[in-house]
C-alpha cells in the first residue's frame, strides 16, 4: 500500500494528495471543489474540536448558532468586508425548482426569485452583529462571549483537499466588549489558545504575530496569526485572531449604556481556525510511507496485529491482547485489535503505518511463549522486543516520547529553514527555496505589494514570538528605513 504514495521528492503536491485518498481521510465529492470527509478523517477532526472547545470554555466562551444564510444588504454595510468577501460568495436568488416545461429535467421556477438575494455563509460578522445588536443593551451585558461550529462557503476556484475547498468546516468566534483595551487582550488571548493548541496537540511549531494591513482581515484593524512551516518550506497560516475596533458595531449601530447612562459602541474580536488543520498536519510530519499522526490527535493511539499458524495461536494471542488493550485504555489510549483473518500481517502493517498509528504491537506464538512482543513507533519506523508484562506502562511513555519528537523534528526543521536576508537579488533567489526568510521591510503596503508582485512572496507576519526581529536597518526592497524584520515566504 504504501508503494502507491508518490515520494516527496518526486512530486509534493501529489505525494499529499495520495496521503488524503491513501490514508482514508477524504475524497472528492459529486460538487466541483467541495469534499467528503471520510470517518478516519473526521475522527481527527473532531479530536481537535474536542480539544480546542474545552480550551474555549475555560475562557468562558459559549457555543451557539447563527443561520447559513445572510440578507446580502448586511454585506453593504461595512465596505471593507464585503469587498475582501465578494468575489467568493455564493448568491441564493430563488427558492424553489419546476419541471422544466421543455422536458429536460427541472428548472428554476422564475416566479420565485427572492425578494432579497441571500449569502450563502463566508463568515458570520454580518449576521451576527445584527444579532447582537438585540443582546446587547448595558455595560453589565458585555462581555459577550460567543463560538459556533459550522461550515462556511466560499466559492474557491483553485482547490486542494482541506487545503482549499469552496465548503469546509471552522469555529468562529465572535466577542463584544466595553473597551478596546478588554477587545484587544481577547484577541491576543485567543491566538495564544491556538498557539499552545498547534505545539501541544498538534506537535506543530508556530510563530505568533501580527497581520501586515495588506493580509488583515477584511474590516480588522489589527489580526493575528499562528503561521507554520511545511516540509516543502511553504508557510500556511494555521489560525487567526481579529481585533475588529468598532466597525462592525457601529455598522449594525450596536451600543450599551456604560456605568454613567452613555451610550457608547461596542469593540468586537472574531477568530477563527478550521479544517486546513488537517492539511498542516499532513504536510507538517507525514513521510513516504503515510501518515504521522501526534498521539494527541490519533484516532487509534495503539493497534494490536496478531500472527498465527493456526486457530489455537490466533484464540491465545487475541485473549493476550485483550488484556493489554484493557490496560491501555485504563490509561486513556484508545487501542484497536485488528483481528481481521482475511488479511496477512505484512498487509495491515502497510495499513496502519499509512493511516499514521503511533504505535504497532505484533505478537505471535514464539512472543506469547517468551513473554514478549514485537513494538514498532510510527514516527522512526524502528522496533523493539519488549516484555510484555508492564507494556502498558511502557507504551504509555512511548506515546508521551513520540509527541513530543514530533514536535521537536518539525522545530528542528522549521529552525534549519529559517535564515536572515539583505540583498534584493539574494532574496529573489533564495525565498524561491522555500522557508522562512526575516527581512527588514519599510511598512508601506506599496513595498508589500511589489514584493509579492515579483516573486509571490507575502509578509506572513510581523514576528511577537518565537524569532527576535527587531533591529535597525533598510527594507530589502526599498531601502528606506525599517525598525525590525519581518517573515517572508511563499505560502498555501
Amino acid at each position: 500500500m504504501a508503494k502507491e504514495i508518490t515520494s516527496r521528492l518526486e512530486n509534493y503536491s501529489q505525494w499529499y494528495n495520495d496521503l488524503v485518498v491513501k490514508a482514508d481521510l477524504a475524497e472528492q465529492s459529486a460538487v466541483r471543489g467541495c469534499m467528503v470527509i471520510k470517518p478516519y478523517g473526521y475522527a481527527i477532526w473532531e479530536k481537535m474540536q474536542a480539544v480546542l472547545d474545552a480550551e474555549f470554555k475555560k475562557k468562558g466562551v459559549q457555543n451557539a448558532y447563527f443561520p447559513l444564510f445572510i440578507p446580502k444588504s448586511f454585506f453593504s454595510r461595512e465596505a471593507e468586508h464585503v469587498a475582501g468577501f465578494a468575489k467568493e460568495c455564493a448568491v441564493v436568488t430563488h427558492h424553489r425548482l419546476m419541471n422544466d416545461p421543455d422536458g429536460k429535467g427541472v428548472v428554476v421556477d422564475p416566479e420565485a426569485r427572492l425578494e432579497e438575494e441571500l449569502i450563502v455563509r463566508p463568515t458570520s460578522e454580518t449576521i451576527i452583529w445584527s444579532v447582537y445588536k438585540n443582546w446587547i443593551k448595558s455595560w453589565r451585558d458585555l462581555p459577550l462571549l460567543c463560538n459556533q461550529w459550522c461550515n462556511v462557503v466560499r466559492w474557491e476556484m483553485r482547490t486542494r483537499p482541506f487545503l482549499r475547498t469552496a465548503e469546509f468546516l471552522w469555529q468562529e468566534g465572535h466577542t463584544a466588549h466595553a473597551s478596546a483595551a478588554e477587545a484587544e487582550a481577547k484577541a491576543r488571548e485567543m491566538v495564544e489558545v491556538y498557539a499552545d493548541f498547534a505545539r501541544k496537540t498538534l506537535a506543530l511549531p508556530v510563530i505568533v504575530g501580527h497581520k501586515s494591513p495588506n493580509e488583515r482581515f477584511a474590516g480588522a484593524l489589527d489580526t493575528l496569526t499562528i503561521e507554520a512551516m511545511m516540509q516543502d518550506g511553504k508557510a500556511l497560516q494555521a489560525g487567526t485572531s481579529h481585533f475588529l475596533g468598532q466597525n462592525f458595531a457601529k455598522s449594525f449601530d450596536v451600543q450599551f449604556a456604560d456605568a454613567e447612562g452613555k451610550l457608547q459602541y461596542v469593540w468586537a474580536t472574531s477568530w477563527g481556525v478550521s479544517t486546513r488543520l488537517m492539511g498542516a498536519l499532513i504536510m507538517a510530519h507525514s513521510d513516504d510511507s503515510g501518515l504521522v499522526l501526534p498521539p494527541a490527535l490519533a484516532p487509534i493511539r495503539v493497534v494490536l496485529v496478531p500472527i498465527y499458524k493456526s486457530d489455537e495461536e490466533r484464540a491465545a494471542v487475541l485473549a493476550r491482547f485483550e488484556g493489554i488493550k484493557a490496560e491501555l485504555e485504563a490509561l486513556g489510549h484508545s487501542v484497536k485489535i485488528d483481528d481481521r483473518d482475511t488479511l496477512r500481517p505484512g498487509f495491515k502493517f502497510a495499513e496502519w503505518e499509512v493511516k499514521g498509528v503511533p504505535v504497532r504491537i505484533a505478537m505471535g506464538a514464539r512472543d506469547l511463549a517468551a513473554g514478549t512482543a514485537e513494538v514498532a513507533r510510527r514516527d522512526t519506523l524502528s522496533k523493539e522486543t519488549v516484555p510484555v508484562e508492564g507494556i502498558g506502562k511502557y507504551v504509555d511513555g512511548l506515546l508521551k516520547d513520540i509527541q513530543q519528537n514530533i514536535y521537536d523534528k518539525a522545530l528542528a526543521f522549521r529552525d534549519g529553514h529559517i535564515r536572515k536576508c539583505d540583498d534584493w537579488e539574494e532574496f529573489k533567489t533564495e525565498i524561491q527555496k522555500g522557508g522562512f526568510l526575516l527581512c527588514h521591510w519599510d511598512g508601506t503596503a506599496e513595498t508589500e505589494q511589489a514584493i509579492k508582485d515579483e516573486t509571490k512572496a507575502t509578509i506572513r507576519c510581523i514576528p511577537v514570538d518565537s524569532v527576535v526581529c527587531e533591529e535597525e536597518g533598510r527594507d530589502i526592497y526599498s531601502g528606506k528605513p525599517s525598525h525590525q524584520r519581518v517573515v517572508f515566504a511563499i505560502a498555501y
